[in-house]
């Protein structure tokens, strides 16, 4: 059985109106469309809601959301599963989740990870398919698109809970495939957070563990009896020309008697769309893709870059935290980081340090915060 795994969709205009009239080929190159044809069961992210409804939600960030009628590309594209735990899919409040979940229930397109609540949200996938049964786990760091008890959105990941579904679903499947929604985007290396995270999963039951949402690939590895990949790099995204941007990957799954075995396709932009990417743009890709994957098994090395990487993006978040007055933003461009860095003394910096540390200053911090910022 051969399952191919694409990461994030978001169809700008132009793209929306080949979707909508059925004409992906003009998208997605020929050869690409058939390797995903060729397929016995098709899975991508949806990274925005398919909806009309014109009412954003209050977020940091842009809010996406894709025409219904592009629905009629992904069937042409013949999309089995879209997975909607992700950082988008509540863009557009509850009528945006909810427009897009009866949406793909009347076109026959399954989909995991997200709920008109919660405790739909939470549910994993169970698919049966020439007598293998695979679960399908999903699920999304917290951002605005969580799902709660009675609001709609985006299964969130709870080490609480999360773990103990796979665990079930593995009681139950033959293979069990998790999809998280999370890592720093641009950052090509898993943090160390995230290598713990997912090397749970696959303790848990996972046979496969797939990060997106970092809009770059990463890299790989083999941990127990189980894969994981540290970004996927997107699918269909062109809203943003970088070099994270240009290229992914498809990872392609095969379920065979003998056990599991996944390969990568690599995939470049191209000027309409997306499509595999050129035998020589696939070895640079899986080249690079490889020495990061051989990277993150050297000892240390992980926590090493993570810490750089750290230090790089500190003065992004000074700058928030120093708020948004005018004499701010003067001292910003004339001094930059050293002037963020002076802002606070050191004993306000360390109890900064201890409310996001804190699991009790963390979750009152929040709670207060989530008020204030919807008010």
């Amino acid at each position: 059985m051969k399952i191919v795994i694409g990461a994030d969709i978001v169809l700008d205009e132009r793209n929306q109106e080949k979707f909508a009239s059925g004409k992906i080929e003009e998208v997605i190159g020929r050869k690409l469309l058939q390797t995903i044809s060729d397929a016995d069961l098709r899975i991508f992210n949806l990274e925005a809601p398919l909806t009309d409804g014109n009412d954003p939600i209050l977020k940091c960030g842009p809010c996406f959301k894709t025409n219904p009628s592009a629905v009629n590309g992904f069937k042409q594209l013949n999309v089995d599963l879209f997975c909607i735990g992700n950082n988008h899919i509540r863009d557009y409040g509850d009528r945006g989740v909810t427009d897009t979940i009866r949406l793909l229930q009347e076109n026959q397109i399954d989909y995991v990870g997200g709920g008109p609540d919660l405790t739909s949200a939470e549910k994993g996938k169970i698919i049966f398919s020439d007598g293998v049964r695979i679960g399908i786990f999903a699920c999304a760091e917290h951002e605005f698109s969580i799902a709660g008890k009675q609001s709609a959105g985006a299964n969130p990941f709870d080490p609480l809970e999360s773990f103990e579904a796979v665990a079930q679903l593995a009681k139950n499947c033959d293979y069990v495939l998790v999809l998280y929604h999370g890592g720093k985007e641009y950052y090509r290396y898993p943090s160390p957070w995230l290598r713990k995270v997912c090397h749970k999963f696959v303790r848990s039951g996972a046979s496969l563990v797939i990060c997106q949402h970092s809009h770059c690939i990463g890299a790989k590895e083999n941990y127990q009896q189980g894969e994981i990949v540290y970004g996927q790099g997107n699918f269909l995204m062109t809203d943003e020309d970088n070099e994270y941007y240009k290229t992914g990957l498809l990872t392609v799954v095969l379920l065979e008697e003998s056990g599991i075995q996944v390969d990568y396709i690599p995939i470049c932009q191209t000027e309409n769309g997306v499509d595999a990417a050129s035998a020589q743009e696939a070895v640079h890709i899986l080249e690079a893709f490889e020495t990061r994957s051989r990277q993150i098994l050297e000892e240390g090395f992980v926590e090493a870059e993570y810490a750089k990487f750290a230090d790089k993006m500190l003065g992004q978040y000074y700058k928030v935290f120093a708020g948004n007055k005018l004499w701010h933003k003067i001292l910003w461009k004339l001094w930059g980081n050293r002037f963020l860095k002076q802002l606070h003394n050191a004993d306000c910096k360390r109890r900064i340090y201890d409310f996001i540390l804190c699991e009790a200053h963390r979750e009152l911090l929040l709670e207060g915060m989530k008020r204030d910022t919807n008010s």
